[in-house]
């Protein structure tokens, strides 16, 4: 749910990157973080384990300037992929504004990626949300792997409604800032529709 805070004049977005482990979410989110002028940007909190995993989130806010009179930024936030962090993903899906789902293309995690979705649905309900009905956003990542499956392939198996699609290499920066516009560009029409 968008924060809107009228004496500050501020207005808070929430985007959260969702999607199966080591799919390339925090990726995104670092490079996200290296590209942006320090001047828009906060700190990036990354919460991972020894093994460089997500533990709990990872959190960038970015600042995008006015709307109406208001400083407008947008808080990203990822899950964890392991499904033993189920409860830390409901958790960080209360009060989304718009979700990226990550899939990874690799042909043997596109099970995972399934999973995944199916989770995603199932946890947005648990806080009363339809993924149909909010801004959503697909990304195909890891597009730059020889073992990634053919894209007409994963959209069948992931496409939800006709939701934007963006081919991405978070390694390399391909298709992520593309990703970000297009669910920023949705949580803000919706803002204005008066969800």
């Amino acid at each position: 749910m968008t924060f809107i805070n009228y004496a500050a004049r501020e207005i808070n977005f929430k985007i959260v990157y969702y999607g199966p482990g080591l799919c390339g979410k925090t990726t995104n989110l670092k490079f996200i973080y290296r590209k942006t002028n320090p001047k828009v940007k906060g700190k990036l909190i990354s919460l991972a384990t020894e093994t460089d995993r997500t533990l709990f989130f990872d959190f960038l806010p970015i600042e995008v300037g006015e709307i109406r009179g208001f400083k407008t930024r947008f808080h990203l936030y990822t899950v964890p992929g392991q499904v033993f962090y189920d409860a830390s993903r409901k958790l960080i899906l209360k009060g989304v504004d718009g979700i990226i789902f990550v899939a990874d293309s690799q042909e043997n995690r596109m099970e995972a990626n399934t999973e995944s979705l199916h989770n995603l649905k199932v946890n947005l309900k648990v806080h009363g949300y339809d993924i149909t009905k909010m801004p959503y956003v697909l990304q195909l990542n890891k597009r730059d792997l020889p073992t990634a499956v053919d894209v007409k392939e994963m959209k069948k198996k992931l496409l939800l409604n006709g939701e934007p699609v963006f081919e991405a290499s978070a390694s390399t920066g391909i298709g992520v800032f593309e990703t970000l516009k297009a669910a920023a560009k949705q949580v803000i029409l919706q803002l204005r529709k008066g969800r």
